[in-house]
């Protein structure tokens, strides 16, 4: 069999992967990426919603914008990516082997970076094979690539950032989530995300999980129940919903198998089963590297960096730069790193109940328990003021690595600090002239702007609106709260619509006075929009 030689092998074309080859390309060394899918970007292309961080870490940017921009610089460089190529073995030796159509291929490289991302887990559960049962990325996959919609009516289980973001893509495809429900009894990812879910009126379910899914050849309705203490249903407690669609985003677990036949030294952790790697992704077998979710499930950022990271290490093994370059860059991007590690959602808080801020402010239990702050305690953040005049509210209430709102404002109303996973403050010494930059810019659509008297007894609440059809002004409808449940009448008067927006429009509708700080979105007279 002939084998091809290679400086460097990158095997998958995701965030991590493709991050590496451009990294390495860079200094000079020609790479080649293999990947299993028709299409390079991984999981990017998935996702249309905003990115966290700040301007280095793409904060605002949307995921798919991210891929587009992966893969110019990919091609910029050079970078050779070879697609609906399967990598089904991997030696100590830095050989692959790789099924191109109906043949395998043998290739050799000089150093071999493993980048193969993770796979969805699934539940096991009476009927959990029915058609109908699907797992979140399925459900992305399906709306955002080949736009189509997974269901009609919706449960989504799981409370994670990614049961969050799809439960709001679901809802932006004209789909009905009919609740979001989670073993676990606290929300698991960022609360901005599970807020935007629950004032579309999503209920959640915690320390709830699926009983059955029911339907003779495919799913027609599914059964929840509450756990107690050992994780068992506690009789009685039983909820059905009519739905025809069950959404799984129960965690990933990493694609590390290429790795183990390798012979890398692997260990069992929380996050699954990984290599043992160094901070700059080299493995116990010299020249085979790790970066990605393979070495530990993160963000679409981390993995970015972590590429980065690898490829700087790759060049230096590989003599195209010296230690004291590859050194210099390392502390550069682990400097990057370190600030999306921080907050109340770093590794080492995995699992445990944050009762503060850093800013020592009570953390809402509501928003735990139920997904959303209540009226009760959304004044006690920093971002949550009142003032003369129009002005920003923000109802960001965790600590989480993020500030394109602190840039956003042209008047520097907003102060976040050095430290990026410090609440947003409102600053009462700059007057807000209400352009929306802030609301378009939060990747949590957590900020609205308000303004009381603009008519007597009645103000106005801007909002971030990313459904379709676009309101009319002039249209009365019905104003929503936190919780999902109707606090007014309301009438639209002004929608905007702007490239810089980056089709986060900002949808502004009458309420009375009494009504600002409870009003947090609008359903129309034709009820549930669909997305862009």
């Amino acid at each position: 069999m002939k084998i091809e030689r290679y400086d460097m092998i990158v095997i998958g074309a995701g965030p991590a992967g493709l991050s590496a080859a451009i990294e390495a390309a860079k200094r000079g060394i020609k790479p080649i990426v293999f990947d299993e899918n028709g299409k390079p970007g991984g999981q990017l292309f998935k996702q249309i919603h905003k990115f966290f961080g700040s301007k280095e870490h793409k904060a605002k940017v949307r995921g798919f914008k991210i891929g587009e921009e992966l893969l110019a610089e990919a091609r910029e460089y050079g970078v050779e990516v070879v697609l609906n190529a399967t990598v089904v073995g991997l030696y100590p030796e830095k050989e692959i082997t790789v099924k191109i159509g109906n043949e395998i291929k043998h290739y050799k490289g000089d150093a071999v970076l493993v980048a193969t991302g993770a796979s969805e887990n699934m539940v096991n559960f009476k009927g959990w094979t029915l058609p109908g049962v699907i797992g979140a990325g399925a459900a992305q996959t399906m709306m955002n690539l080949h736009h189509i919609k997974p269901g009609k009516r919706v449960l989504m289980l799981g409370s994670g950032n990614v049961g969050l973001v799809v439960s709001f893509q679901l809802l932006q495809a004209g789909c009905e989530v009919v609740a979001l429900a989670d073993a676990a009894p606290r929300v698991g990812g960022y609360g901005v995300h599970a807020a935007k879910v629950a004032r579309c009126g999503v209920p959640f379910y915690l320390s709830h999980t699926i009983v059955e899914a029911e339907g003779e050849d495919c799913v027609t309705g599914v059964t929840i129940g509450e756990v107690g203490p050992d994780w068992k249903i506690k009789p009685g407690t039983e909820k059905h919903f009519d739905v025809d669609t069950i959404c799984l985003a129960v965690g990933l677990s990493p694609m590390s198998q290429l790795l183990k036949q390798a012979g890398c030294e692997m260990s069992d952790t929380k996050g699954g089963y990984v290599p043992v790697c160094q901070e700059d992704g080299a493995t116990s077998v010299s020249g085979i590297f790790a970066a990605g979710d393979v070495s530990g499930i993160e963000e679409a950022s981390s993995a970015m960096i972590e590429g980065r990271m690898s490829g700087a290490t790759i060049s230096c093994y590989l003599g195209y730069i010296t230690e004291e370059e590859k050194q210099a860059r390392i502390k550069e991007l682990e400097a990057q790193l370190d600030t999306l590690r921080q907050g109340m959602f770093a590794p080492k808080n995995r699992g445990k109940l944050v009762e503060k801020t850093e800013e020592g402010i009570a953390v809402s239990m509501s928003l735990l328990e139920n997904g959303y702050v209540a009226d009760t305690e959304i004044e006690r953040y920093p971002g949550v003021t009142k003032q003369e005049g129009i002005h920003p509210v923000i109802e960001c209430t965790q600590n989480i690595p993020c500030n394109p709102c602190q840039d956003a404002c042209p008047k520097g109303c907003i102060c976040i600090g050095k430290n990026i996973t410090s609440l947003p403050v409102v600053s009462k010494e700059h007057k807000c002239i209400g352009c929306g930059m802030c609301v378009a810019s939060c990747s949590g659509q957590a900020i609205f702007l308000v303004q009381e008297n603009v008519e007597p007894g009645f103000g106005e609440v801007t909002m971030p609106y990313e459904f379709l059809p676009l309101p009319k002004v002039g249209e009365k409808g019905i104003a929503l709260g936190r919780d999902g449940k109707e606090v007014c009448e309301a009438e639209v008067t002004k929608v905007r619509i702007a490239p810089v927006f980056d089709h986060t429009n900002l949808l502004t509708i009458k309420v009375p006075n009494d009504r600002i700080m409870k009003a947090r979105f609008y359903r129309g007279e034709n009820g549930q929009q669909s997305a862009k």
